[in-house]
């Protein structure tokens, strides 16, 4: 007992030390961390995640307006089917999530990663069930100098399966998230390749076909990023290709409006 309660009062000291001299702020709110060794990001911030849960569509993992009688598809998918054979996402990217991966993403909060990663796992169980492996959703080389680092390669040294850099971007146009609908296929047209090094050894590409695996990426938004990236993929062997991310625009708003679930909670479990 004696030993705890040193532990505990040496973990206070600690905490206190990191705010007095670096004063760290959550990266969604922006108020001072209280126990800055312990947790990234505040407990109103992670509270304040909008998770996605049923109904949803089968195949995107978007909210339905309601539980369907029959086939569960979205609209969107209903018109064209996408190439990964299913998706799911932690969270709606609005609020505080939406403010977390910003802060990930374009501020170099790498620390992010490991939580992002946990959340996203919690609820995409069943989609890594069974996987081969990973594959991060690769930056062009010109967005990836800017930025340092690649955001879904980071997610997916965290999820705990082999990650498999097996993408290209191969093209380097407008990012997604600036064009509209529309035009986000466009371009998307014959963006990505097999990476360089599952061109040349016909060994390496061999180790990966009939294999399934998993898309990981920090947001989907029309679907039209992964759809491109499974076709590659299914196009070189690969046999199924799904796809997971720590959020995603929500076409549908919750109908009923679901009860809060704190994120940290679902952490701890």
């Amino acid at each position: 007992m004696h030993t705890h309660g040193l532990a505990v009062t040496l973990s206070d000291a600690s905490n206190n030390l990191v705010r007095l001299l670096l004063d760290p702020l959550c990266p969604g709110c922006r108020r001072p961390l209280v126990r800055p060794l312990d947790r990234t990001v505040c407990d109103i911030c992670w509270d304040g995640v909008s998770l996605i849960g049923a109904p949803v569509c089968e195949l995107c993992g978007d909210r339905l307006s309601e539980a369907p009688h029959t086939t569960a598809l979205c609209r969107r998918c209903a018109r064209r089917m996408p190439a990964f054979s299913v998706a799911r996402s932690a969270g709606a990217h609005e609020g505080s999530l939406r403010e977390l991966i910003h802060a990930f993403k374009f501020e170099g909060r790498r620390q992010l990663a490991e939580p992002l990663a946990r959340l996203m796992c919690r609820r995409g169980l069943d989609v890594l069930e069974g996987a081969d492996a990973v594959v991060p959703v690769p930056l062009h080389p010109v967005r990836l100098l800017r930025r340092g680092f690649n955001q879904a390669d980071d997610l997916a040294r965290e999820v705990g399966l082999p990650v498999w850099r097996l993408l290209r971007r191969r093209r380097h146009g407008p990012p997604q998230a600036s064009l509209p609908a529309p035009r986000r296929r466009a371009n998307l047209r014959r963006a990505y390749a097999l990476s360089f090094r599952c061109v040349l050894p016909q060994s390496m590409r061999r180790s990966f076909r009939d294999k399934t695996v998993v898309l990981i990426d920090d947001v989907m938004t029309t679907g039209a990023t992964l759809d491109a990236c499974a076709r590659t993929l299914l196009d070189n062997g690969v046999r199924d290709v799904r796809a997971l991310t720590v959020a995603r625009a929500v076409v549908t708003p919750p109908h009923p409006p679901p009860e809060p679930r704190p994120a940290w909670g679902l952490l701890r479990q």
